[in-house]
């Protein structure tokens, strides 16, 4: 039984590494992928205009309008005159936002009251508006403090610690999110395309009058999809640190062996559609049926705790999410094995599920 299954395993590698397309579709975009991701796929706003209409000239003001220009996140600033201005600079989208200063701000200041300022944001551009209105509240906040420790003695200054990522570099959040989906996408293509492939090529009636039982042909397919996933993913990790810069503060070991774990999930996700599939095309159609879904429901676009709560249920049956935990947790916080084991042992469940389906499929398709 174990040579079959090694020969097997070593025709699933030859077939899939001497197609000059296959190749090509297993290395280029993967890494096509986690460069355009890793530097388009962010949720930090830079570049954005700002317009400031200043009609109180004290040096409160000016200040404020100071600190809001020389922010970071905005890379040109435009000059109001008149309020009347305003809604012709939202309604053109020639800024994101409007820091509107009365003419009393600074008197306001000065004698002790509560001024008052205006921060008009683009609601049309909703995820950019509220993260330029939490970097503008953490200007108010700065401005305020500093203010309050020239006006008496002993002022207070609230200092922010990020841990796990000092500098907030967003790419240290995206690049092992992308090492999840990219190694999710490979695992999926890789199998959902072994049977359909047979099939499609005339090859797959020979498996049948072979001595491989049909238990012998899954596990031969299993296993080269895992060895191609796993050097694929290896490889999309090395890339990641070495190119992309993001650190590797945990334990390799404990990454492979929760990457094994979740590829075994979705290898039976992909030999359930290609045993279900005629062609290629009806394949990868069927694994991107199931890819879309589970890459919103793993807490890379947004938080899996911010959606509805029927939602929160059936994530929990999608190995990407357990995978997205691990990875992101030995990337950037070092986490233990025990942190790891709770994890992995879900997506196991969840792949003994789909091997068993992926099995009885096939066999039922064979008969």
């Amino acid at each position: 039984m174990v040579n079959r299954i090694l020969a097997l395993l070593i025709k699933e590698l030859l077939a899939n590494l001497r197609d000059k397309r296959g190749r090509l579709v297993l290395i280029v975009p993967p890494l096509i992928q986690l460069f355009i991701f890793s530097f388009a796929a962010t949720q930090e706003v830079k570049n954005q205009t700002l317009a400031i209409l200043n009609l109180d000239r004290g040096r409160p003001a000016l200040t404020l309008e100071r600190d809001f220009a020389a922010a970071a996140t905005f890379g040109a600033v435009l000059h109001l005159q008149r309020a009347e201005e305003i809604p012709e600079v939202i309604d053109r989208q020639q800024a994101i936002a409007v820091l509107w200063i009365p003419e009393d701000f600074s008197r306001e200041l000065k004698r002790g009251g509560t001024a008052q300022a205006s921060f008009i944001l683009d609601g049309r551009k909703t995820n950019a508006a509220q993260i330029v209105q939490g970097y503008a509240m953490r200007i108010l906040d700065d401005y305020r403090a500093e203010w309050s420790a020239q006006g008496q003695a002993g002022g207070v200054r609230l200092e922010s610690r990020n841990w796990f990522n000092p500098n907030l570099d967003f790419r240290w959040y995206t690049v092992p999110s992308l090492v999840c989906i990219l190694t999710t996408v490979v695992g999926l293509l890789v199998t959902g395309l072994s049977v359909a492939r047979e099939r499609e090529m005339g090859t797959f009636e020979q498996l049948l009058v072979s001595p491989l039982q049909p238990l012998e042909i899954l596990i031969g397919k299993a296993l080269s999809a895992l060895l191609i996933a796993m050097v694929e993913g290896a490889f999309i990790v090395l890339v990641g640190v070495t190119v992309l810069g993001v650190p590797m503060n945990g334990s390799l070991p404990l990454l492979f062996g929760g990457m094994a774990v979740f590829l075994l999930a979705i290898i039976g996700v992909g030999l359930f559609v290609s045993s279900l599939s005629m062609t290629q095309q009806q394949a990868v159609l069927g694994a991107f049926m199931f890819l879309v879904p589970a890459t919103i429901l793993s807490g890379f676009a947004s938080p899996i705790e911010n959606m509805p709560h029927w939602l929160q249920t059936i994530s929990f049956a999608n190995p990407l999410r357990y995978f997205m935990t691990i990875v992101r947790g030995i990337f950037l916080k070092d986490v233990t094995a025990a942190v790891v084991w709770a994890q992995t042992w879900p997506m196991a469940v969840i792949a003994c599920v789909t091997l068993s389906l992926a099995t009885w499929l096939f066999k039922r398709r064979m008969e």
